[in-house]
């Protein structure tokens, strides 16, 4: 129980301490659009696969898959109160950076990208699965989205990145759901060697991820 307590404490502590370490050699990049062209032409250029689907990404990837938000731009935009999405674009710097924030992003069917909206993270009672080949559900009355186990450490661990960095808003219970898959789904070889990509793309790493090695 004392363990569960301590961890965010470290990683916040992490967190500090990572921040001031690269601030003066800080390569963060200004804006999304920067960033679709370094997710496409070096984050994913030797390939992958989509986050909530599985769906290798080969030399056609574009096709049917575009880029995923997983902490919403819609929940950030209201967190610095900068008005839509464009507004925010054309008068916040920090909401262009946190926009463009590598780690915050994945590739994912385009389909299955839509669904899931800005609706929360949760656990969803039965199995109605609606996209062929893929184990991902949605409760529009709800605003509610599960994503295959497969995929949850890895949207545990960018939803509590993006509130530690950017001192964004998470509501208690959805905090204790991302801790707690990022704790039964550990991260895998890919998802080490992504971290590795984007410090050096962006020059910062990911301490939920990093914590996992210690």
């Amino acid at each position: 129980m004392k363990a569960r307590l301590i961890r965010p404490f470290i990683i916040s502590m992490v967190l500090l301490i990572a921040s001031g370490c690269t601030e003066a050699s800080s390569q963060r990049i200004e804006d999304y659009e920067a960033a679709r062209k370094i997710f496409w032409r070096s984050l994913y250029s030797d390939g992958g696969s989509t986050l909530y689907c599985q769906r290798e990404l080969g030399s056609s990837y574009n096709k049917g898959v575009n880029i995923e938000h997983v902490f919403p731009m819609s929940w950030v935009t209201y967190s610095l109160r900068c008005g839509k999405r464009k507004q925010c674009r054309n008068s916040s710097t920090e909401f262009n950076r946190i926009e463009a924030d590598l780690h915050n992003l994945y590739p994912a069917r385009s389909d299955v990208n839509k669904a899931r909206n800005n609706y929360r993270f949760a656990i969803i009672t039965g199995e109605a699965r609606p996209f062929s080949g893929c184990d991902f559900e949605y409760d529009r009355r709800r605003h509610m989205a599960e994503p295959a186990p497969a995929a949850r450490g890895k949207v545990a661990r960018s939803m509590l990145y993006m509130e530690a960095e950017y001192d964004l808003y998470l509501k208690p219970a959805l905090v204790r759901l991302m801790r707690d898959w990022d704790h039964k789904y550990p991260p895998e070889a890919d998802e080490y060697q992504r971290n590795d990509r984007i410090e050096k793309l962006q020059g910062n790493r990911n301490p939920y991820i990093d914590h996992h090695r210690q």
